[in-house]
């Protein structure tokens, strides 16, 4: 989902995997200012949640459909209350990022997305959002023992075999130092990385 806004002349963007629809407090707190975006679900990872997802979107596609309306609706529905216009994209992130037609934005905000990427790949990512956008936010999972002694322990909170496994997956593919930062685009930059409460890893680009 693309959100640009009606006041001020900005425009924001955010980067949302399909599958994870919550927002990442501890980089939302820590960069307010920059994640006041829409989400926007894009294809990339998120292997996962379509598994989550295959036998209820079998069983029930129309409630499936009727929910995720709804949830976007609401979404949107939240921007204008805050006087914001949004409105819903749904593609490629490479090829949207790639699309002249698209607009350059005030930031981007990717939540729990780009440790979907391996390195090569993530790397392009950033240098076409780079080229899109005057600040870029980032909150991802935390790769450490203590997140990932809390991935393991997540049966204790009732969560099923699917959330156990895809939460191991996401902190070993998670980021620790400045590996964000040593893949962002080179020259005219300042950038921000570090560790947020115990599981989350945020970082932070602004152009100079």
């Amino acid at each position: 989902m693309a959100g640009r806004a009606s006041r001020r002349g900005s425009a924001r963007v955010a980067l949302t995997p399909r599958s994870q629809a919550r927002e990442c407090d501890d980089g939302q707190r820590a960069h307010r200012g920059a994640c006041a975006a829409a989400r926007r679900p894009a294809r990339g990872g998120d292997r996962g949640g379509r598994r989550s997802l295959r036998g209820a979107t079998r069983a029930a596609p129309a409630r499936r459909r009727r929910d995720h309306v709804a949830r976007q609706a609401a979404t949107l529905d939240a921007l204008a209350r805050r006087g914001w216009t949004g409105h819903a994209v749904q593609a490629d992130v490479f090829d949207w990022l790639r699309d002249d037609a698209a607009p350059r934005y005030d930031a981007i905000v990717a939540n729990l997305f780009l440790h979907h990427f391996e390195p090569r790949r993530l790397a392009v990512l950033l240098e076409l959002a780079a080229a899109r956008s005057r600040v870029f936010v980032a909150c991802e999972p935390r790769r450490s023992g203590v997140a990932m002694l809390g991935s393991r322990l997540l049966g204790l909170a009732g969560c099923n075999d699917v959330t156990r496994h895809d939460a191991v997956v996401s902190v070993r593919a998670g980021f620790r130092d400045r590996e964000i930062s040593a893949l962002w685009p080179l020259g005219g930059w300042e950038t921000e990385e570090s560790p947020r409460g115990l599981f989350s890893h945020v970082f932070v680009a602004r152009r100079r």
